[in-house]
């Protein structure tokens, strides 16, 4: 008989903090000091992956911190040839040690890589590891409907987050509305874009009206969809501007606004073509 899984007490949506700092592409050095001076503003979500080569110097950042553990969110992800291997527990455990901890808040499949079909098993695995107190919560990052469908169905659990790249110019809309369906939460990556969010008339004429930055408007745009981003800045100053953006309420005509900046689906990466390892 098939025991049920131990699901989490805690909805990942009362645990996980509104906004959260990224890492990539900083290491060593500037990635502990990037962590630091991030905890020191107020930032309590950290988002890291193996495939940054970072996880050390995070760590180290955590460790030297004075904020306690049990305040802080911590989430790395799975990387390809880990994926591939199937060595997911291990590499799970490499990851805890790389950082530090004692455990994870998060752990996510960095990307599906569709040709090798391991996702689903992987996915499987991450479920196993949860319930053995390794982390708190599992999920996804680059995986389309097709992908959380299936592994929903073949797991009987959806994954608790799927990280996607979206900002004001990607509102992806399709994949946001799979996540509402199955109870998923969404993340952002570059949720400011490459530099056409902040660059945008748009974007400037409501940062104006607010007296806020170009950024602080993108990411309040974010938390009014209700999203989570994952802002990536070493400037201490930066940092504390970004995270002020959930004091920031946007008007309807801001939203209005801001929804003709989307370039639809076509715009963003494709998953079903990406390989990283």
């Amino acid at each position: 008989m098939t025991l049920p899984r131990s699901r989490p007490t805690t909805d990942i949506r009362e645990a996980i903090p509104a906004i959260g700092l990224g890492t990539w592409p900083l290491t060593g050095g500037p990635a502990t000091d990037a962590v630091l001076t991030a905890i020191e503003s107020g930032y309590r979500s950290i988002d890291t992956a193996a495939v940054y080569e970072n996880e050390e110097a995070v760590g180290k950042a955590l460790s030297e911190s004075m904020v306690h553990r049990a305040e802080l969110f911590v989430c790395t992800k799975l990387r390809g040839t880990d994926h591939v291997s199937g060595d997911v527990r291990d590499a799970i455990e490499r990851s805890i040690d790389r950082l530090g901890l004692d455990y994870l808040d998060l752990f996510l499949i960095h990307w599906p890589l569709p040709k090798h079909d391991k996702y689903v098993a992987a996915f499987e695995a991450l479920l196993d590891c949860r319930d053995a107190g390794l982390v708190r919560y599992v999920g996804v990052s680059n995986f389309t409907e097709q992908h959380l469908r299936r592994t929903t169905a073949a797991t009987g659990e959806a994954p608790a987050v799927n990280q996607i790249q979206m900002d004001p110019t990607l509102a992806r809309r399709p994949i946001r509305r799979v996540h509402d369906e199955l109870g998923v939460v969404t993340q952002s990556w570059s949720p400011l874009g490459r530099g056409e969010v902040v660059a945008s008339d748009v974007v400037a004429a409501i940062a104006t009206r607010l007296g806020c930055t170009p950024a602080q408007v993108a990411l309040a745009w974010h938390l009014h969809n209700g999203v989570v981003p994952i802002v990536r800045s070493a400037n201490p100053a930066r940092q504390a501007e970004n995270l002020a953006a959930r004091g920031i309420q946007l008007a309807d005509d801001d939203i209005a606004a801001l929804a003709h900046l989307d370039r639809g689906e076509s715009a963003a990466r494709n998953p079903e073509k990406e390989e990283h390892y």
